[in-house]
């Protein structure tokens, strides 16, 4: 199962949002930073205090569209962006892991009815009485110990071990004791005693640090534990030492009749691997299982249908953005987690890039008219006219009274008229192995679900085979509607049936072609009788339309869903507030600039810093300024080598300048040993101060140290741009 980021993200002042730190270690979304933003000072808290307490602002130095309305950028639309952000990625993650959940929820029943006829099977072999407190001697085939197998497909390592961290919750809920080891814990630092100890621990609360097999069979004896199966999960076994897993599986299969241990073993590769893992010896004392995980793709559809197809958030993707994160799922080999990420770093984003995304939630609302109108009538005249600026309704007709409630109002409605028809395409894309993935990155791209492009591409020739099909995947799922038999096209009409309920004008037009077909809705009609009414129905369909084929009816009626109702989220007005189309930010964020970023705070310290010094007096360097940002403005005034010495007596006299009282300390009596000791310890403290500095510079990357042939110079290594 992926391991989904958080639900929650502050906002940085810093041009670059960093994740909180719940979710530093698995989403490692923020950059290097070399300076920290100073605390507000009195005066902006007592203006802050106005609108209660909020979290950190949202910057949006950096968007184009912020520029437009910075007048309104106050603590109260921070605050409404934050907190729809807030809950539209508490939707999206929850709604991810209800679908992962879901789809191993089938393979956790699988193994759990396994596991217990296993352990039926060793009860029913063992000769002597479970009690007796020893082991059992016993044949070979008595010592084997059942196994089960988790072919996993290479998917993640996090969706991994996460996996089974919740197979062992549902175990546990389900009649079972079981226990988790990691690769960390079969090793050779670890051995057979490690092992042990880890197993010993998490099936007893109060477990000691000596433990050995008769120990766990003595805890096994007591009542209210011997008649349950005790399942060990190793995430991943190719990662495991091979001698001590072989040593730790031995051991276990000498107690089996007296402990009854299952092994579920995560396999990443193939079978063979365990063959090359294991010696023959040992396989012997293993009785295999396979069991598979869903495939990534399968778990990508999944995601796609209930995230980003379905309106189920509130927040939107453009089809570059779509084509964006397509590749770089397929890029990271399939990764569910990568894929999160970036998803994630493009929703924070847009909140923090989009003035009016806190208008985003409304979609969620039943009557969404009524609370777009509520927010809508509180906006003021700048953001209102921003609204009507959007580039989406400079292109094409606006409304009329310049009402955007009823503006956003349509958008949603267009967007299910929308996700309807993707489900519906899906529905085929199911039968000719199409991801929906792909289908909804070509739905979504307004240059080919145009009204010219749907007339000229996505209606094949009658005539025309599958593999001579040579347009889209809609074109492929409209030509394979024509190739389906009637038994499987009467239940896509029926699948269709199930999409498109909620928006009447395509139900209609779908049920109008599904009675066509006038099977008995209770289901317990012979085949010979449906036969006969699909045979009558394609009679009719031929003395009515002149064709052979109901198939046709059924194309064309997709076509015209297609045309009517496919419309991409890009061509609708006013969806610049909902969808995401920065392919370049998210790129350049995902891939990273921190050197870029670097530069950046060091030339803008003052606005980081916030000291009264640097608000009295602008451009002057002064004692706040960190001195790694003083070093590296100085360096400024340098080309591709800066001179050392010369650097460094910058340095002091902008040191000695901004802090006055230093100065007079050096002038102070030099005649005199207080005070040829107190220069030489002020210029001892300038000096360390201006290394630290250097070598703070030179691990950002922008400066490289002195070589032997120029010891006397630094070369600069990045330019401002």
């Amino acid at each position: 199962m992926a391991h989904s980021p958080s639900s929650t993200c502050d906002f940085h002042s810093s041009p670059i949002y960093a994740a909180n730190a719940s979710d530093v270690s698995d989403n490692n979304l923020q950059h290097f930073f070399v300076l920290h933003k100073a605390p507000a000072r009195k005066c902006e808290r007592k203006t802050s205090s106005t609108y209660g307490r909020t979290k950190r602002k949202i910057d949006m130095s950096l968007s184009s569209p912020m520029k437009v309305v910075q007048e309104e950028n106050d603590a109260i639309y921070e605050q409404l962006r934050l907190e729809a952000f807030e809950n539209t990625w508490s939707k999206i993650n929850s709604t991810v892991k209800e679908v992962l959940r879901e789809i191993n929820l089938t393979l956790f029943e699988e193994i759990h009815h396994w596991v217990f006829e296993s352990f039926s099977t060793i009860r029913s072999a063992s000769p002597v009485h479970i009690m007796k407190p020893y082991p059992i001697a016993a044949g070979a085939t008595c010592k084997r110990i059942p196994a089960a197998l988790i072919f996993t497909k290479n998917i993640e390592f996090v969706d991994d071990m996460l996996m089974f961290q919740d197979l062992k919750g549902y175990m546990q809920s389900n009649g079972c004791h079981a226990a988790f080891l990691s690769a960390s814990d079969i090793s050779t630092k670890c051995g057979i005693g490690g092992c042990l100890r880890s197993l010993y621990k998490q099936l007893v609360l109060e477990a000691s640090d000596v433990v050995d097999v008769p120990l766990i069979a003595s805890w096994y004896c007591k009542d209210e534990n011997y008649d349950k199966p005790i399942a060990v999960i190793i995430e991943d076994m190719e990662r495991c030492d091979s001698a001590v897993l072989a040593d730790f599986i031995k051991m276990l299969s000498e107690w089996v009749m007296k402990i009854p241990i299952i092994f579920i073993l995560g396999v990443t590769t193939s079978f063979d691997a365990l063959r090359k893992l294991l010696p023959s010896s040992v396989m012997h004392n293993l009785q295999l299982c396979k069991f598979t995980l869903e495939s990534p793709r399968r778990r990508m559809d999944s995601l796609i249908e209930y995230v980003l197809v379905r309106s189920s958030s509130g927040f939107f993707i453009g089809h570059k953005v779509a084509f964006f994160l397509r590749n770089h799922f397929l890029r990271h080999d399939g990764t569910i987690t990568s894929f999160l990420k970036a998803l994630k770093l493009a929703c924070i984003k847009h909140f923090s890039g989009e003035p009016l995304s806190f208008l985003c939630p409304g979609m969620l609302h039943e009557d969404c008219e009524a609370f777009w109108s509520g927010k809508c009538e509180s906006l003021s005249e700048v953001l209102r006219s921003y609204a009507f600026d959007l580039p989406s309704c400079q292109r094409g007709k606006t409304i009329g009274d310049n009402n955007l409630a009823q503006g956003l109002s349509k958008l949603k409605w267009l967007q299910n008229s929308w996700s309807s028809v993707v489900l519906c395409l899906f529905e085929v894309g199911k039968l000719c192995k199409i991801q929906l993935l792909d289908i909804f990155c070509e739905a979504i791209d307004p240059t080919l679900c145009s009204e010219r492009a749907l007339g000229q591409q996505l209606l094949p020739p009658l005539t025309a085979s599958h593999d001579s099909v040579n347009g889209g995947f809609i074109s492929q799922a409209i030509q394979k509607v024509r190739e389906l038999p009637s038994d499987s096209l009467c239940q896509l009409l029926g699948q269709w049936s199930l999409h498109t309920e909620e928006v009447i004008e395509m139900d209609k037009e779908v049920k109008a072609v599904h009675s066509m077909i006038n099977l008995p809705s209770d289901g317990h009609t012979s085949k010979e009788k449906q036969t006969v009414n699909i045979h009558g129905c394609l009679a009719s369909s031929v003395r009515k339309k002149g064709t052979p084929f109901l198939n046709d009816e059924v194309a064309m009626l997709l076509v015209s869903l297609i045309r009517k109702f496919l419309v991409p989220i890009e061509s609708v007005p006013f969806h610049e507030i909902f969808c995401f189309k920065d392919v370049a930010s998210l790129k350049s964020a995902l891939i990273g600039d921190p050197r870029s970023v670097i530069q950046d705070d060091l030339l803008k310290s003052d606005g980081y810093l916030q000291s009264n010094s640097c608000s009295r007096r602008e451009h002057v360097l002064s004692s706040s300024i960190h001195d790694t940002a003083i070093m590296y403005s100085l360096a400024q005034e340098y080309g591709d080598l800066i001179n050392l010495h010369d650097w460094y007596h910058s340095f002091k006299t902008k040191v000695l300048i901004s802090n006055p009282k230093a100065k007079r300390k050096v002038q102070h009596s030099p005649a005199s040993k207080k005070g040829k000791s107190k220069a030489l310890e002020n210029e001892v403290s300038i000096q360390a101060r201006f290394c630290k500095a250097v070598t703070e510079l030179q691990i950002t990357g922008l400066v490289r140290m002195p070589s032997k042939r120029r010891p006397d110079f630094l070369q600069r290594i990045a330019f401002d741009r």
